[in-house]
């Protein structure tokens, strides 16, 4: 990780579904609604796939956006590229980073270069057709050995650093694509201007992709939470997971997400999902070490609306987003306090001892005098409890309700079910 790149260890993510955000569709009228987003406290906009769609064997009617047809074309549903441009000018002036989604593995059945260089593809030896990529019908397997193809993948990166001033990428199936490649195209990319890269693996499977990309997937995590919740493991198991997280250590960076595009569309919503533990999730994912993605929609929340993939169905937006206040203060928190810095080694994590420890996780994060104890109660009953932890100390405050507590005077907490506390040295 390039340390000299301090924005990435303090931000934030957000991910954006332009073809659902609005009822235009298009970057114009996402645009109107990136002042709202700064002043919730985002910092970096996660654009899924900008690329236009294969139309030969699309899934429904508009197809997926993961199904690229030119690698180096706007998709024309969402507006041209001289929209994109103005689009990526107006969110830097507003303090964002902006990722696009790059899907390298794999492209649509009428991508360009199934005309120009069909060598470019695998071959499916019982059919001579290209090679349908696993489980996906729409889309075709590209062959990494062919160093003509590598070298025509890297130069379309490019093209949106150069043309666009993008500040990274956001990489699907990351580790579906051979390592050497990334390790290939990293320093390519980044003679333009130093990147941001976050891929689509968990670490835990795939270490050997940690030393080339900023953060990753914590898949793992993301499914044992579901399982917790529908009572098949224990607590101690998803502690010992954590651990094996922490590991990992800080030359690279975990992304904990409670939802994103494929979870909210085939698996549920996060409510769907995890019921009460939503929320002591979402805050677990802002402030444990690491960098926090936010699917859009779930500052409304989206309790049981699940966008389709391949039709048109905007978020059902209102003037009411009961969580904006919520994700605003844990997010300028994240931002503005050291301890919450995700992969610096000076921001250490220590999971707290509680009177409740089968219950309740606790942990403090700090970096020098800046301190972050965060809450949660991971159970299904309400919960009375002490902090049972020489290493929590002093005066802090609770970010959300205000309190001052002094932990030299009183160290009980009590939690109802879903119930969390973030508090501030």
């Amino acid at each position: 990780m390039d340390l000299s790149n301090r924005w990435k260890h303090a931000t934030n993510i957000y991910e954006v579904n332009i073809r659902q955000y609005t009822k235009e569709g298009t970057f114009r009228a996402f645009e109107k609604e990136i002042p709202r987003l700064r002043s919730m406290g985002i910092e970096t906009l996660w654009f899924m796939p900008i690329t236009p769609i294969s139309i030969k064997n699309k899934k429904g009617t508009l197809g997926s956006q993961y199904a690229a047809q030119d690698y180096v074309s706007i998709n024309s549903e969402f507006g041209t590229l001289e929209d994109f441009k103005h689009l990526v000018s107006e969110a830097h002036k507003m303090g964002f980073k902006v990722l696009i989604d790059w899907v390298a593995n794999h492209t649509g059945w009428d991508h360009v270069w199934t005309r120009t260089n069909p060598e470019f593809y695998l071959k499916d030896p019982a059919t001579n057709d290209f090679q349908i990529a696993s489980g996906m019908d729409d889309i075709i397997e590209l062959d990494y050995s062919n160093a003509a193809m590598r070298q025509a993948m890297i130069d379309a990166m490019k093209f949106w650093v150069s043309e666009t001033d993008i500040d990274g990428f956001r990489c699907d199936l990351a580790s579906w694509v051979q390592v050497d490649f990334w390790k290939q195209a990293r320093p390519e990319i980044d003679e333009i201007k130093p990147l941001f890269l976050l891929g689509e693996f968990d670490e835990l499977e795939n270490p050997e992709y940690g030393k080339v990309f900023d953060a990753s997937y914590t898949w793992m995590w993301m499914h044992k939470t579901k399982v917790y919740n529908q009572d098949e493991i224990s607590f101690e198991d998803l502690k010992d997971l954590l651990i094996r997280y922490s590991n990992i250590g800080d030359s690279s960076m975990r992304a904990w997400f409670t939802s994103n595009h494929d979870e909210n569309t085939w698996n549920g919503t996060e409510y769907e999902k995890y019921g009460d533990l939503a929320i002591p999730l979402a805050v677990f994912s802002i402030t444990w070490n690491g960098v926090p993605l936010i699917y859009n929609g779930q500052e409304l929340p989206l309790k049981t609306k699940r966008l389709q993939f391949f039709e048109k169905d905007p978020i059902p937006w209102s003037d009411k987003k009961e969580l904006n206040e919520f994700y605003q203060i844990l997010l300028n928190l994240k931002t503005r306090n050291l301890a919450l810095r995700g992969g610096d080694p000076a921001a250490k994590t220590f999971i707290i001892k509680t009177t409740a420890d089968d219950k309740i996780l606790a942990y403090l994060r700090k970096n020098d005098n800046d301190e972050v104890l965060t809450v949660l109660n991971f159970s299904k009953e309400n919960i009375s409890f002490t902090i049972d932890d020489e290493r929590v100390i002093g005066i802090f405050k609770n970010i959300f309700s205000g309190p001052v507590k002094d932990f030299l005077q009183d160290k009980s907490f009590y939690l109802p079910v879903g119930g969390y506390a973030v508090l501030e040295k």
